[in-house]
């Protein structure tokens, strides 16, 4: 893997990095010189990514349960004691939360969405914050969504979730500023990953059905998420804090369905 050289010298790690979007992000920023820490519920699948990623030490596989203060404690720890620092972040991690609305929904369906998309990014950024602050400054990206800003029916866990991540993160950067951390949030539309075929029987049905609903005339891919992530983690990105940067085709400008893709 080619370095472009935008994160020389930088620290990453990166949460649910096993993922699809997430494991786009960790070979990006690889791609761009950074040392990358790539931390999953699964360690199968971080470890997959960290073999793909060339350069020997500098991937590193974890494992980490973000709703778990001592595991989001522990997993910053490691990261710092294999690279030296810790200078990125990015808060991946989200669950898929069932449809339902406030009367049909449970308690655990609606703590559980919020321990791990708003909690988890909570105790992610309390034990990397002091790390990025010794390191001399730094970046921190939580994934929204697009559907962070708008009501959508039968989704309330995860709307929600997602919009109090867009707020936290404003307060984030507020509190850290002085300290040189900038902190925005990234919010992907709808992106062609395995996960919606929770919804769909297929990603090719997914995409037909979706598709009209992006001024593009389809759904996201997880590089282009990781291209966005990679502006917000580099010197590309210096004069931009408290912001949500929208990485969803259209998807918020235009409520309606297009005939045909463009």
């Amino acid at each position: 893997m080619t370095s472009g050289g935008r994160l020389t010298q930088r620290v990453a790690l990166v949460t649910v990095g096993g993922g699809e979007i997430g494991g786009a992000i960790c070979r990006r920023f690889a791609a761009e010189g950074a040392e990358v820490a790539i931390a999953d519920l699964d360690p199968a699948k971080s470890e997959a990514v960290a073999r793909a990623i060339a350069g020997g030490g500098r991937a590193l596989a974890l494992e980490v349960d973000v709703a778990d203060e001592a595991s989001a404690k522990d997993v910053v720890e490691r990261t710092v004691a294999r690279f030296g620092r810790l200078t990125t972040l990015v808060n991946v991690a989200a669950n898929v939360t069932p449809d339902g609305t406030v009367e049909n929904l449970t308690l655990e369906d609606w703590n559980d969405a919020l321990s791990v998309n708003l909690t988890g990014a909570f105790l992610m950024c309390k034990y990397a914050v002091p790390e990025i602050r010794k390191a001399g400054g730094g970046t921190i990206i939580n994934i929204a969504s697009q559907l962070g800003q708008i009501g959508v029916a039968g989704r309330a866990p995860y709307t929600t979730s997602k919009a109090a991540l867009i707020q936290f993160t404003k307060c984030l950067a507020a509190d850290n500023a002085a300290d040189g951390i900038r902190a925005n949030t990234l919010s992907p539309g709808g992106v062609d990953t395995a996960r919606i075929l929770r919804r769909f029987d297929s990603r090719e049905a997914a995409n037909r059905a979706r598709g009209p609903a992006y001024l593009l005339g389809r759904p996201g891919r997880a590089d282009e998420i990781a291209a966005g992530a990679l502006f917000l983690a580099s010197d590309e990105s210096s004069f931009m804090t408290g912001a949500d940067l929208l990485l969803d085709g259209g998807y918020l400008a235009f409520k309606g369905t297009i005939d045909k893709p463009v």
